[in-house]
């Protein structure tokens, strides 16, 4: 997991108003806790599992705050834009088979019910098709990332 994933999880929790979220994968485990309201900031702990016996240390990266006026400027830029949520919680793909071509592309033209991805929950493939036709602004996941419900996946400019 890189710097910018480990970034992007900790603005995710901070939005979703969980006050601790633990993930553990392989050699890394993550606890993210956010502030009581007591004035207190969120904490962000990450720790390398040894490997064979070697130790690794304890590392802290402080959270930094993100200026409102970069969110409200690009809240206000995509406000033109409907965005295509997770209908569920599961795994998002972008393509059906690692050999096949994506479902949609930026700048892809869309209609209803054309298929923009799929969501993997308990070994089930779920198509998403697209309740709107226009062309795809944004691809806002990544491939085979997990997704919650109601997530934001694509940025579709309905004109």
């Amino acid at each position: 997991m890189n710097i910018k994933e480990i970034q992007n999880l900790i603005k995710f929790v901070a939005k979703s108003g969980a006050t601790e979220v633990k993930l553990e994968m392989n050699d890394v485990k993550i606890t993210i806790r956010t502030g009581d309201g007591h004035g207190k900031g969120e904490t962000t702990i990450i720790q390398q599992v040894p490997n064979m016996g070697i130790p690794q240390p304890l590392s802290q990266i402080p959270v930094e705050s993100i200026p409102v006026s970069t969110e409200a400027a690009s809240a206000e830029e995509d406000s033109k834009y409907i965005t295509v949520k997770s209908p569920i919680i599961g795994t998002f793909y972008r393509k059906s088979a690692p050999d096949q071509p994506s479902f949609v592309e930026v700048g892809d033209s869309i209609k209803e019910g054309d298929v923009l991805c799929v969501i993997e929950a308990m070994k089930l493939f779920n198509e998403i098709e697209s309740e709107i036709s226009g062309k795809i602004i944004k691809v806002l996941v990544d491939d085979a990332s997990p997704v919650e419900f109601d997530q934001p996946l694509f940025l579709v400019d309905p004109s």
